[in-house]
């Protein structure tokens, strides 16, 4: 039988201290543990309220566009527009759920937060089929948008609102610009505005003829194009805007010439374009003259290497003086391109009345060739006539306390060549809205063209073995270190 040794005592106040000394330790372990969960469910909840009061802020303030045309973003025209907007306008964005493009619900967004009149309206034709014949019978494409503003309206095609071309390389389709912006502006311009302003084109003189893209140019402004023979109509109609001459290659008639100045000196606006011709012009420049200017004889070359295009002194690239028309160019590094153009010279004698202010200047180096047949060389020679010249011009003549004559006037048919205007990313079509702006603007109509914005498709490209680095990095090596960083964090605060 086991003795028990009654002899050994057992400790009680040392049990008693060592209980309560794991007790304090313990309280302290769940009070730091439960400090730690309070300030993590406290950062959680500030992070999910932060993003949620983000999300509640205009695009423009949590979005930043960095593409190089600033496709995403609304220009200073719209902007403008936006904030004098007085009329509830509303968009009506057609496209089916799930299938939305995220580049035009963003402008839409932007024009939605540019006015409290711009309300956007989501509508799925699958859901509703028939919204779309309230407004038009033609079938729309999805994506497409419906500006409205009381009785009027307009549809914005998808398809309209990508500029396309064809890659002949391979024969296929490439969107080369999107027009977003310059389609609904035009569209809630129209939809505001109670008339629209018509340009009636001079023909019967194998005037030059406009190109798709000059046309959509004017009619993007929402002016109507209408043509206009002088010959059979008594005089320049009444609901005429502005009356445009495009390069006549035959001279005027005289009944037809005193037919436009007789218009202008109403208070008429007109834009004329001339062309270097060997025909007599005689009545088409009596037109000019009448307000003070006239074509100088030859075709400009420039002697300024800055002011030409390569080896060509005879594709000009003059300088854009600041004015009511060009303000917005001027201001920018931005180059008109012209060629085989005529210069523009003021008359001696000019009536206190007229005020004519240059557009497009050439450089002091230039000179006009006159001797065009038997010209030996592309340098100056004797006989032509020392620059600098005037490329387009500005006139304007107070009529009355209500009207002033306009008129913009341009040396060069070749400005509005589709190809000269790509060279130049558009800047030529720029000037052509800008001079119809500044003749067609009124109380009641605001005319506003907005140049497509062209797709940058430069890419980044990174070696193999930068790819497989950073793949490596951004997958394992990161996650790693925050998984080996928290774990020697809980270690240590589980032996606190």
């Amino acid at each position: 039988m086991k003795k028990i040794n009654l002899k050994k005592k057992v400790n009680f106040r040392e049990i008693i201290a060592q209980a309560r000394e794991n007790r304090k330790k313990n309280k302290k372990r769940l009070k730091h543990g439960s400090y730690s969960m309070a300030v993590t469910g406290i950062v959680i909840a500030s992070v999910v309220v932060f993003n949620m009061a983000i999300q509640e802020l205009p695009s423009k303030y949590r979005e930043i566009d960095l593409s190089s045309q600033k496709l995403f973003t609304i220009g200073e025209k719209t902007e403008k527009m936006l904030k004098e907007l007085d009329k509830d306008v509303t968009f009506y964005f057609i496209a089916q759920e799930g299938t939305e493009s995220s580049e035009i619900q963003k402008l839409l967004e932007k024009y939605e937060e540019g006015s409290k009149h711009i309300q956007v309206e989501q509508k799925d034709p699958a859901v509703n089929p028939t919204f779309v014949s309230k407004y038009t019978s033609d079938n729309i494409s999805n994506n497409s948008v419906i500006v409205v503003c009381g009785d009027k309206s307009k549809v914005v095609n998808y398809s309209d609102m990508y500029e396309t071309s064809i890659d002949y390389n391979t024969y296929s389709q490439q969107v080369t610009g999107f027009d977003g912006e310059g389609q609904l502006t035009s569209a809630m311009n129209y939809v505001i505005s109670e008339d629209m302003p018509i340009l009636y084109t001079l023909e019967g003189h194998e005037e030059a003829a406009m190109s798709e893209n000059m046309k959509e140019t004017i009619q993007k402004a929402n002016i109507e194009i209408q043509n206009l023979n002088l010959l059979t109509e008594e005089a320049v109609p009444e609901d005429a805007e502005c009356l445009f001459v495009f390069a006549p290659a035959k001279d005027l008639t005289e009944d037809e010439a005193n037919k436009i100045i007789e218009y202008l000196e109403q208070g008429g606006k007109a834009l004329i374009v001339s062309n270097y011709t060997d025909q007599d012009m005689t009545n088409f420049n009596r037109v000019l003259e009448n307000y003070g200017v006239q074509p100088v004889n030859g075709i400009v070359f420039e002697g300024d290497s800055d002011h030409y295009v390569s080896q060509n002194p005879y594709y000009l690239l003059p300088d854009i003086e600041s004015n009511e028309i060009t303000s917005e160019l001027s201001s920018e590094s931005r180059f008109v391109l012209t060629a085989l153009s005529q210069g523009i010279q003021e008359m001696d004698e000019v009536r206190d009345t007229l005020e004519i202010n240059s557009i497009l200047k050439t450089s002091g180096s230039a000179y006009s060739k006159t001797d065009l047949e038997n010209m030996e060389t592309i340098e100056k020679e004797e006989g032509d006539i020392s620059g600098p010249f005037d490329l387009s011009v500005m006139i304007k003549e107070k009529v009355d306390e209500e009207r002033e004559t306009q008129i913009v006037y341009f040396a060069s048919q070749s400005i509005f060549d589709d190809t000269m205007n790509a060279m130049v990313s558009g800047t030529n079509y720029e000037l052509l809205s800008a001079s119809l702006g500044w003749m067609c603007n009124t109380e009641e109509v605001n005319v506003v063209s907005i140049p497509t914005k062209d797709y940058d498709t430069s890419s980044l490209l990174i070696p193999a073995t930068d790819v497989h680095f950073w793949s490596i990095f951004v997958t394992a090596v990161i996650p790693l270190a925050v998984l080996i960083l928290g774990f020697g964090i809980w270690m240590k605060r589980r032996k606190q």
